[in-house]
């Protein structure tokens, strides 16, 4: 046994030496020397190096064009990965300059806006390719698949980043488009080659340590907590105060907002100035109930940021900006979330633009490992935009109309409640758009033991309006349901398409162990991307697996299930299952049943996901402040002025929607026009 250790410890030294393409190279050593081809030419070991690094890239001229003239003659298959990273992010910098002198030179408003965005988020893909580069330079054995995952998902998301300021430039005039799309066509292609190339060393390594990564997935399994039980150690990230937060009964707020003056400040933008950057312990904000009619924008500096209100009806944060004022939808969101290690619970966010304004997001999230706990997040196109990294929602409400949840992010949502609203006439609901660009994105929407249903306004016109599950953004959209509760307003095709035939071949649908009225599969439409999957193939898509969740989400306290909610069903040999391509594989790892055992349920399956707060369970954590103030907080019925125009069902109005004319045609639409609606 001890002499097997040795070997594999040895085999595993070797492959980290040599990084992907340990194999390639060697052959490539053993040709030094040697003629290459019928002109007699000599083949460098650094050009062997590279053209074999390249081969498992999407865009492989590119590669080789970039590696030539950068390796310096290295022929280290770490070197040039590094310096894939380098080389992408000084493209990408080129870029930014570039959109720099468009902006002086831009007239339309809309486009000038968008070139301004773009520039920061070519930044923020250049921040995730650096820390990219630094993770990988630095890389520990004891912690491979957390290694792995980052990097993968730290990748995905410099994609969706350039993938984004090409978004913003919708129904823009004259050629500012096509000049971005030029300036980043490299740099796009690039990033996608890096990502390709750490999903190769993922695969390697995968089949290397298969028979060990199950048993140590099982120990993962076992010890994850489970709401109420066990007092397991919480992993290494979490800080000390992070752990005697949790596991307190009571939580004392760093600062406290509350609009009536008991606490230090009366705004949350008031308070986020005064919030510390970049730390690397938790930090309690606390938001006293109350309708916050601010925009905010807790910045990639706010890690490990908590911040707690007095519920979802209660404490609300709420603004109105949309895209047909002439804001880009990207810009639309009440609030948005970019640092790291973020919670958020008890919260409302709200867009109250209303339909008639078209796209109009309530909350953006673009932070790695964030959590949303009882949380109702409200609006009609575009509510909830899940941009990029991981994400986990638990116990929450999300309201809309058209692709309400969309972006992409790696999100999970577990007993939450998806509610449609009531659209203006003649437009049909949509319940997702994931936007998935790449094939090796580790990325999509997962929705487990929630519940699709109508909001009471929909009701008025159920039977008039279509709803479907959801439709493909980007052309590797995918999203999964699995063990949810789908009432009868969802049509008997389940999904509607983008643009005729567009990415009905490339996306990745599927639904498993559904129930309600509205959850058949018979008439759902047969397009290649819809799959059926055998239980192991589902699994890879819960919170254990897909999240990395066992690593960074139980020790929060926060209800979890890192498996199925429920037994799976036996395995139906009448049931044609779909079949596994590469990418699948490459992606999401093998499907053997000893490399990934199927789980039990660690839980009885939750209560149906809540619509009030006032239902919500008492958790473990309560707000404790000393006392600042007797003056009682205003509710929300006690601050008419402040009120929404359109909220949840405590604060809903009747709005009036305009006629089709005086809104945007498309897919969304049931009387289609030339005019693109431009969704998402």
């Amino acid at each position: 046994m001890a002499g097997n250790n040795r070997k594999r410890n040895v085999t595993i030294i070797s492959v980290c030496s040599l990084i992907l393409v340990a194999m390639v190279v060697a052959v490539a050593i053993t040709m030094k020397g040697k003629d290459s081809d019928n002109n007699g030419q000599d083949v460098t070991t650094s050009q062997k190096a590279i053209e074999s690094i390249c081969q498992t890239t999407r865009y492989q001229h590119t590669c080789v064009e970039s590696l030539e003239s950068s390796a310096e003659g290295s022929s280290d298959p770490k070197e040039l990965i590094q310096k894939s990273f380098q080389v992408t992010m000084e493209k990408i910098k080129e870029a930014i300059e570039n959109s720099t002198m468009l902006q002086k030179l831009e007239k339309d408003p809309r486009a000038k806006l968008a070139l301004e965005n773009c520039q920061k988020l070519a930044w923020q893909a250049v921040n995730d390719l650096n820390r990219t580069h630094i993770k990988f330079e630095s890389f520990e054995f004891n912690d491979l698949s957390h290694w792995i995952a980052d990097l993968k998902i730290w990748l995905s998301g410099a994609i969706t980043y350039q993938e984004t300021c090409l978004d913003g430039f919708e129904k823009t005039t004259g050629e500012t488009e096509e000049k971005m799309k030029r300036a980043l066509n490299s740099s796009m292609e690039l990033t996608s080659n890096a990502l390709y190339m750490i999903t190769e060393i993922s695969s390697v390594f995968t089949s290397l340590n298969a028979g060990s990564s199950s048993r140590r997935r099982r120990l993962l399994f076992d010890e994850a907590p489970v709401l109420g039980h066990g007092n397991e150690l919480l992993p290494d990230w979490v800080d000390m105060r992070r752990r005697r937060l949790l596991a307190a009964k009571e939580i004392k707020p760093d600062i406290v907002v509350a609009k009536d003056g008991s606490g230090k400040y009366k705004t949350i933008n008031e308070a986020l100035k005064n919030i510390p950057n970049n730390r690397n312990q938790t930090y309690v904000l606390y938001i006293k109930q109350g309708i916050y009619n601010e925009k905010v924008e807790f910045t990639s500096s706010m890690t490990n940021l908590m911040v707690i209100g007095d519920g979802p009806t209660k404490t609300r944060i709420t603004g109105n900006q949309n895209f047909k004022d002439g804001t880009p939808t990207y810009l639309t969101a009440t609030a948005a979330v970019m640092g790291d290690y973020f919670i958020a619970k008890d919260i409302g966010f709200e867009n109250s633009a209303g339909p008639e304004k078209h796209q109009a997001v309530a909350l953006r999230v673009a932070a790695d490992k964030s959590i949303f706990y009882n949380c109702h997040i409200d609006g009609y196109q575009d509510t909830l935009c899940v941009h990029t990294y991981r994400q986990f929602y638990r116990d929450c409400v999300i309201r809309g109309t058209i692709d309400f949840v969309f972006g992409d992010g790696a999100a999970v949502f577990q007993n939450c409640t998806l509610a449609v609203r009531k659209p203006l006439k003649e437009q049909h609901c949509i319940v997702t758009a994931q936007g998935r660009t790449d094939a090796r994105q580790p990325t999509g929407l997962v929705f487990q033991n929630c519940s699709i249903v109508a909001d009471s306004s929909y009701n008025e016109v159920k039977g008039e309006v279509k709803t479907y599950l959801g439709r493909p953004w980007k052309e590797y959209s995918r999203t999964i349901i699995m063990e949810s509760s789908i009432d009868d307003l969802i049509q008997p095709e389940g999904w509607v398409e983008w643009n005729k035939t567009f990415a009905l071949n490339t996306l990745f649908y599927t639904e498993f162990n559904n129930r309600g009225s509205g959850s058949s599969k018979k008439e759902r439409v047969k397009w290649q991307g819809v799959k059926e999957l055998q239980i192991n193939r589902v699994q890879r898509f819960t919170a254990s697996q897909f999240l990395d969740g066992d690593a960074w989400i139980p020790s929060t306290g926060i209800p979890y299930t890192p498996g199925f909610f429920l037994s799976p069903p036996q395995q139906d040999t009448s049931v044609e299952y779909s079949p596994v391509d590469d990418e699948e594989y490459k992606d999401l790892g093998s499907v053997d049943p000893v490399a990934a055992p199927v789980a039990a349920p660690v839980a009885a399956p939750a209560e149906s996901p809540r619509e009030s707060s006032a239902e919500a369970p008492t958790t473990e954590l309560v707000v404790v402040e000393a006392p600042q103030s007797e003056s009682p907080v205003n509710s929300p019925a006690e601050s008419p002025e402040e009120s929404p125009a359109a909220d949840s069902e405590e604060y809903q109005t009747d709005t009036q929607a305009p006629s089709p004319a005086e809104s945007p045609a498309g897919e969304v639409w049931l009387n289609t026009s030339d005019e693109s609606d431009g969704s998402s």
